[in-house]
């Protein structure tokens, strides 16, 4: 469970990030970056779709500017993955409520 979420900070189980974050049910995978910084590719999504969640929630930073193309959107439905994305406090929240076998992609700036 994501504990708070404000520009630039995520807590999470007691601990405080400041970079991008992928969060799986066991474990967080700091320092995430992308290959283009404000576009999401499957190629930055790898420990992702090995973990095979039922619903992936990205937060798209704080004003919502990382961009979720067609391409990003199309493989994950061809691989059976929900995806839920939207600007990074509103996933968190949305993150929390979700009870399916879940991943969360977390921009925490932009």
């Amino acid at each position: 469970m994501i504990e708070s979420y404000e520009f630039g900070k995520i807590k999470i189980a007691g601990k405080v990030y400041t970079s991008d974050v992928i969060v799986f049910p066991e474990r967080v995978l700091s320092n995430w970056w992308r290959k283009e910084g404000h576009r999401l590719s499957v190629g930055d999504l790898k420990e992702i779709i090995a973990f095979k969640p039922e619903v992936l929630v990205v937060g798209t930073g704080y004003y919502g500017r990382m961009e979720v193309p067609e391409e990003t959107k199309k493989f994950l439905e061809e691989n059976g993955i929900e995806l839920i994305y939207a600007p990074t406090q509103q996933a968190v929240k949305i993150f929390n409520e979700i009870t399916k076998k879940k991943a969360g992609a977390f921009h925490l700036t932009c």
